[in-house]
């Protein structure tokens, strides 16, 4: 049962026009154009390219530090740069394979093994040195490069939109990612959502970016070191919230990390530390809060109620949003992602308005637009039919996010066991249910459509009913039966069950875009829009093909009570259809099992989580 708030995370694709627009507008010329087909070489050429010559980065006294976001940008020509991530299982490692495209020809060859751990991006990319006005290194450090990161094309003529997907995957069990910087595009090499931020005091620098040499060899890349002058200054939350510095207000447009004071001190640096890293989707969303069905009303807060301090103005760019989405979940959204190309003054109100951090309908991440599937307009007619075509293939992922608290003043002398879960779609076929609602009726009846190879629906099957969860951190509508989660005991036998089944479904996250058919640019990813109001007459949900959908564990319903639980082993149970009421290609791959250690005592409970075979993330 989740819901899905205007700041609740998710969403996929669809580069925002204005970032296009103005990507060609400013860096057009840049790079030349691409030389005619019959000659072109079967290698992409990469380049290293800054956008602008100078950055302000802001550090606030409130959290200090500033997030390096410089400007940077690895563009490809002579065709589009392709690389493929997977493993076959969580117990092997992460392997990575370059795509060469020549015409109809396409060619593969391996990365070296080891060279990609996760799938965060190619780690140690970028070499970082920055000194100060007295010439002296005060820094220096290599930070990650996702491929699928903000970006924008550098030439008019490229194509006018990238087949790549917006960001790489953060969830700790994803099996496999596409990466790519379309021909004639540029992609941002700042490392965005993992990313640390840097202690540098207020005044004036000199950042020097170059690719390392192992990238350089392994791409042929040119050492073309950029080099680009930084101005940090000081901010305060304080100062701007008694109507302050004017001067720092004024000049907020032209700060390059402003959006990562904004949702990063609630979205980013705030929760990655508690978690060390980051271990999944829910970084942003897996802080610890409200984490038992009792104690709602701390998600309520920062779901739906005024944010504790205002949104500083929205910057040009935040680079990666290496996700798109965070799952359900109350947290502020990933920070826009747009480019750095964004330059001109003509533009920079219009790039502004696009950024605003967080939700509203049809917007996610402050970039990407999702709208939701719409239903069909009428209930399906004629006789039931499940027909002999491709159907979904529904999985379950292990949990993760997994914490312990007590039940504080809403349900005092409790204890919980807290965890965030995801069902995912493997395919071949996307899973499409309509929710239709009769005059004055509290339930919506559910159907599942299943369609042919041309996409053409042929067929439904009664599946259910709709239910509207009207508790902060859900209100929306979900889809009854659609998942369990079950704490079983060390034999494997059902200890507790959650009151959690019915589910509002959203392509949240991206688990394995290698699998067939796997969409790389679904709808139906806005939690603003996804689940419907409550006063819906219709609601259509879907989970499309190679994603998931994640519920974090800071959501109503994502918990077990373990108050009379004695100390030991037990299993965390994702139960994927547990009823078989939806139809799929397989139901024997339905159930994730993930292996925890209570102890502690009662009001002070501890929680152990083993590692997942090579998957070590709690």
């Amino acid at each position: 049962m989740m819901t899905r708030s205007p700041q609740g995370r998710t969403s996929r694709l669809t580069r925002p026009s204005i970032a296009v627009a103005a990507a060609v507008a400013v860096t057009a010329g840049v790079v030349a154009a691409a030389p005619d087909a019959k000659t072109a070489e079967p290698s992409p050429k990469l380049s290293l390219i800054a956008a602008t010559t100078s950055v302000t980065l802001d550090s606030w006294k409130e959290d200090p530090g500033v997030y390096l976001d410089l400007g940077t940008y690895l563009t490809s020509e002579n065709g589009a740069f392709e690389l493929k991530v997977t493993r076959k299982s969580y117990k092997d490692p992460v392997v990575a394979t370059q795509v060469l495209r020549n015409g109809k020809k396409t060619t593969t060859k391996a990365l070296p093994a080891g060279l990609v751990k996760d799938f965060s991006g190619l780690p140690d990319f970028a070499q970082i040195s920055v000194t100060d006005a007295a010439g002296k290194t005060v820094l220096k450090q290599t930070e990650a490069f996702c491929p699928n990161n903000a970006s924008g094309r550098v030439r008019p003529d490229a194509p006018a939109n990238s087949k790549y997907p917006q960001s790489c995957p953060v969830n700790p069990f994803t099996l496999g990612s596409v990466w790519g910087v379309e021909n004639g595009w540029a992609s941002n090499t700042y490392a965005g959502y993992y990313a640390q931020p840097v202690k540098l005091a207020a005044g004036t620098y000199t950042a020097k970016i170059s690719v390392t040499k192992k990238y350089r060899d392994l791409f042929g890349i040119a050492n073309k070191p950029q080099t680009v002058k930084v101005t940090v200054r000081e901010r305060s939350w304080e100062e701007e919230e008694q109507g302050g510095d004017a001067s720092a207000r004024s000049a907020a447009p032209r700060s390059s990390t402003s959006a990562k004071s904004a949702a990063g001190h609630q979205g980013h640096g705030g929760h990655a530390g508690q978690h060390g890293g980051h271990e999944g989707h829910q970084q942003a969303a897996d802080a610890p809060a409200a984490a038992h069905s009792g104690n709602a009303a701390a998600s309520a807060h920062a779901a739906h109620g005024a944010p504790a301090r205002p949104e500083a103005p929205a910057a040009r760019t935040t680079g990666a949003t290496p996700t798109f989405n965070v799952g359900h979940g109350p947290y502020p959204p990933a920070p826009p992602a747009l480019p750095w190309a964004l330059k001109k003054e003509s533009l920079q109100r219009q790039a502004f308005s696009a950024a605003k951090v967080g939700d509203r309908p049809g917007q996610t991440d402050g970039s990407r637009q999702a709208p939701a599937a719409q239903p069909n307009a009428k209930r399906p007619t004629g006789k039931a039919t499940v027909p002999d075509v491709p159907k979904p293939d529904l999985r379950s992922l292990p949990a993760y996010g997994i914490t312990v608290s007590d039940g504080y003043e809403d349900d005092p002398g409790k204890d919980y066991l807290a965890f965030s879960a995801n069902v995912w779609n493997a395919g071949p076929a996307k899973l499409v249910v309509d929710g239709f609602r009769s005059p004055g009726k509290e339930l919506m009846d559910a159907y599942q459509y299943f369609y042919d190879a041309k996409g053409k629906q042929v067929g439904y099957t009664p599946t259910g009913t709709m239910e509207w969860d009207p508790r902060p951190g859900h209100e929306h509508w979900h889809f009854t039966d659609f998942a369990s989660y079950r704490l079983l005991k060390a034999d494997k036998k059902e200890s507790v069950r959650s009151g959690k089944e019915a589910f509002c479904l959203a392509n949240t996250d991206a688990v394995d875009y290698t699998v067939k058919n796997a969409n790389w640019h679904p709808d139906n990813t806005d939690l603003s829009t996804a689940c419907g109001q409550e006063n819906s007459i219709s609601v259509r949900e879907v989970l499309d093909v190679g994603s998931g959908d994640t519920y974090t564990q800071d959501l109503p319903g994502q918990s077990f009570d373990i108050t009379g639980l004695p100390n030991g082993t037990y299993y965390i149970q994702v139960l994927a259809n547990p009823e078989n009421r939806l139809k799929e290609t397989n139901y024997k791959n339905n159930s994730a099992l993930r292996k925890v250690v209570l102890g502690g005592k009662k009001g002070a409970r501890t929680v152990k989580v083993p590692a997942h075979d090579l998957v070590n993330a709690n």
